[in-house]
């Protein structure tokens, strides 16, 4: 029988800057409605850290390079001592850039499931919204230099990048998608595209770290995720099949999940499959040759 890896949970319970607020709530919400226990039902092997940010005052763009670069070396602790990074995080871009700066970029690639394109850059924001340019910090496209205070942190290549069950793109977005390697799967191309977009990505790479946004889920057939929630998502089923896709074919070097605002979640049902996404990326299967 294959051995449950330890799994590190990293609590990053931010939103813009501001701690325990909107989806800043939701890291907690997780813990303290029974994430860790799901996980691993015999109590046994995860561990949970809440990261904190040190420098005044806080500031929305200052903060959250703080907190990437704190991320990056919790998951790079974990890592070393055998264990699977799951980082939570009210924020997409807190979790990506700093859990991707934490693994190295060795044979590595990104599945990231989002309802919005988080692909604008100072220079195409019409919100001014940092995180609406997580994606984009990834792969080496804006805050360049602020980056390079993130320890460990090297851009993924565009074309080692599944984005998955995206459906609010602003127009200079799409016009920079259109112009990279990125692999876009939207909510009409199916399962099959997103099965032929994880293969050629597999041909690549044999590691990706996991991005899962929570509004990727529909909110009417599952729930507001948060303010910002759209229909045209995926959902529960969905997501857990989409997911196990991604485990049959890659090694998970880390898993980030973002986004919730548990106040909108009046029934408990986006929590439900977060914490079974959860499990899904935590798990120990092994990826098929």
């Amino acid at each position: 029988m294959e051995e449950h890896p330890d799994i590190r949970i990293i609590a990053v319970p931010y939103d813009s800057g501001t701690p325990d607020l909107r989806m800043g709530a939701g890291p907690q919400h997780l813990l303290d409605n029974g994430l860790c226990a799901s996980l691993r039902p015999d109590g046994q092997g995860a561990s949970t850290i809440t990261i904190r940010h040190e420098r005044e005052p806080p500031a929305e763009v200052a903060t959250a390079f703080e907190l990437q670069d704190l991320v990056s070396r919790q998951v790079s602790a974990a890592i070393d001592q055998g264990q699977l990074p799951l980082v939570l995080s009210g924020n997409c871009n807190t979790a990506a850039v700093g859990s991707l700066a934490g693994i190295g970029p060795e044979d590595l690639g990104i599945v990231w499931f989002d309802a919005h394109g988080e692909f604008n850059t100072p220079e195409t924001t019409t919100t001014g919204f940092v995180d609406g340019m997580g994606l984009a910090m990834a792969v080496g496209h804006c805050w360049k230099e602020m980056a390079r205070g993130v320890r460990g942190f090297s851009p993924i290549p565009e074309e080692n990048v599944v984005m998955a069950w995206v459906r609010a793109v602003d127009v200079a977005e799409q016009e920079r998608y259109d112009a990279s390697g990125v692999t876009v799967v939207g909510p009409n191309d199916g399962r099959q595209a997103l099965a032929d977009a994880l293969d050629d990505l597999r041909s690549r790479v044999g590691r990706v770290y996991v991005h899962l946004d929570l509004d990727v889920l529909d909110a009417e057939k599952v729930g507001m995720t948060n303010e910002y929630a759209i229909r045209g998502g995926m959902d529960a089923g969905q997501l857990e099949e989409a997911l196990d896709m991604v485990r049959e074919r890659f090694t998970v070097a880390a898993a980030g999940i973002a986004s919730y605002d548990p106040s909108f979640d009046t029934d408990g049902r986006v929590l439900r499959a977060a914490t079974a996404g959860a499990r899904i990326l935590t798990s120990p299967t092994t990826p098929t040759d």
